[in-house]
């Protein structure tokens, strides 16, 4: 029972504590994707350049008119940067490998994360494994100017990598928190809500970056973006918590509710997991064909979400604050593309016009081949800037389908173990986060129109040999591993029984024995 100021709290709030963890939990979602990319905005005015001019021998004479000119061209670097240290801005002289490398840093960090923190976040809850780790990354994020005027790009690339290891945690501590908080049915409505933040993030880290720098300095970006980050923190730890038993002025009602309708409240005592089946998750081609997948939905997602900025002010000549909004709109219209996918998917399942398996593959191909075209055609789209952006807003907008296709394909297949399969699936495809930045940043030295052609047939090449492999071998219902005890083991299984918890094996052996009997 609720007393005192335990009583007084609880009457504070108009809405359901549960539903002021899933709006704390969008924005915590949202601060870990600006804290994100306000750098792949920021690094087109953190650099020098030099545009060249005919006789040079990096000269293109297809490249596009600049749309803001207001330099000359023919300055030289020491009186450039004479004139930024007088209005208060510091460039530097980085090549585009050195700027690929400096964008990808931040998923070595993140990758190493994910699956320890998911563990973490069970053992210990999701409070403090998000709350700290999303702390670690504000607080990088808002010393950022100090630390790359004092180290250059070393000591940013450390620092990014210390980001990612703290925003590793985010998802997978959050699906455990969630879990123990959304009812059955709330529980789409409720993901709706957090998983919004991950666009809103992305719309806000690139509209807010070219409206700061279009204005002022880019080390404004870093300070503002990594003191939201800093707010969130501290209003974090006072208004949420794990599980709605460990919530000091929860309502006594709202208590109750939860205890009866949330699953994982309900089994927490009455049923343990048996541990996790590494043996046969790690022989299961469905999962492996998931993370393949994931694989290249996220090298096209990073390659937009990390190289559209630099395409748009290095290639299609925008101004800093044309480029922050015409970067944003694509995740606008994703975002929005996501809940029309997702309500047209939900229908036709239920309708009966495909099942669940043939509706992950469906939208998968959607959300991979088509903006892996899309961005072809706008790479062929020259300096027609209209159409270019056109394309890039389509792929984009397919690309929503991603949610209703293999985002949730793991919820199929291994409900039992979705954490840690999430966080393997995740963690795995995040290496494409390393590799496709510092491989943009080698495939275009000069940032010419050819080059970035290049880099996005690739790109297309990947999207497209990764949807076959899922088209080949994905599933769309519980794997066997996932409940030995209702599945039994498949005809040919060589490799000992799963593990399972001592009384559970105990009642195996029996089993066993009077089977050989």
């Amino acid at each position: 029972m609720l007393t005192g100021w335990r009583l007084a709290l609880s009457k504070l709030f108009i809405i359901p504590q549960r539903y002021v963890l899933a709006i704390m939990a969008l924005l915590a979602i949202a601060n870990a994707y600006t804290m994100r990319v306000c750098l792949n905005l920021a690094i087109t005015q953190m650099v020098w350049k030099k545009e060249a001019v005919e006789g040079d021998a990096h000269y293109d004479p297809n490249a596009c008119p600049d749309q803001d000119a207001i330099t000359n061209t023919t300055m030289t670097l020491s009186e450039f940067l004479l004139r930024a240290a007088d209005d208060g801005t510091i460039k530097f002289e980085w090549s585009e490998a050195t700027q690929g490398l400096v964008l990808s840093s931040f998923y070595y960090g993140y990758v190493i994360t994910h699956l320890p923190g998911g563990i973490l976040a069970e053992k210990f809850g999701g409070k403090w494994v998000l709350g700290l780790g999303l702390l670690s990354t504000a607080l990088c994020t808002f010393i950022t100017p100090y630390a790359v005027k004092t180290g250059g790009a070393t000591a940013l690339f450390i620092l990014r990598v210390v980001e990612g290891l703290g925003e590793g945690p985010t998802m997978p501590a959050l699906m455990a928190m969630v879990s123990k908080w959304a009812p059955k049915n709330e529980r789409a409505r409720m993901g709706a809500i957090i998983f919004g933040g991950a666009q809103i993030g992305n719309i806000g880290g690139s509209y807010f970056s070219g409206l700061i720098m279009h204005n002022g300095s880019w080390e404004n970006v870093f300070y503002l973006f990594g003191g939201f980050g800093l707010l969130w923190f501290i209003i974090w730890i006072f208004l949420c918590y794990s599980t709605p038993n460990t919530h000091p002025f929860i309502s006594d009602s709202e208590k109750k509710f939860l205890n009866e309708n949330v699953d994982a409240l309900i089994h927490s005592e009455k049923q343990k997991l048996d541990p996790v089946p590494w043996k046969a998750l790690l022989r299961s081609v469905p999962l492996w064909s998931l993370i393949i997948a994931a694989i290249g939905h996220d090298w096209g997602y990073f390659t937009m979400v990390t190289d559209l900025p630099k395409y748009m002010t290095d290639v299609l000549k925008f101004n800093i604050k044309s480029a922050g909004i015409l970067s944003a709109a694509p995740y606008a219209a994703m975002w929005i593309a996501s809940f029309f996918f997702g309500t047209v998917c939900d229908f036709c399942v239920k309708r009966g016009f495909h099942n669940i398996q043939n509706a992950r593959k469906i939208y998968t191909t959607i959300a991979a081949t088509g903006p892996g075209i899309c961005i072809i055609l706008a790479s062929y789209s020259g300096c027609n800037t209209t159409l270019a952006v056109f394309w890039f807003i389509a792929a984009m907008t397919l690309m929503g389908a991603y949610y209703s296709g293999m985002k949730i394909n793991a919820l199929d297949i291994t409900p039992n173990y979705a954490g840690t399969t999430t966080a393997l699936v995740n963690g795995i495809a995040a290496i494409s986060g390393i590799i496709s930045p510092y491989l943009i940043g080698l495939l275009t030295p000069q940032s010419t129109l050819k080059q970035w052609r290049v880099a996005f047939w690739v790109c297309l090449g990947v999207l497209v040999v990764t949807n076959v492999v899922y088209l080949l071998f994905a599933k769309g219902e519980q794997l066997w591993w996932d409940d030995v005890k209702k599945h039994g083991y498949p005809e040919g299984w060589k490799h000992g029984p799963l593990p399972m918890r001592d009384q559970d094996s105990e009642e195996h052996k029996k089993e066993e024995k009077s089977e050989k009997k």
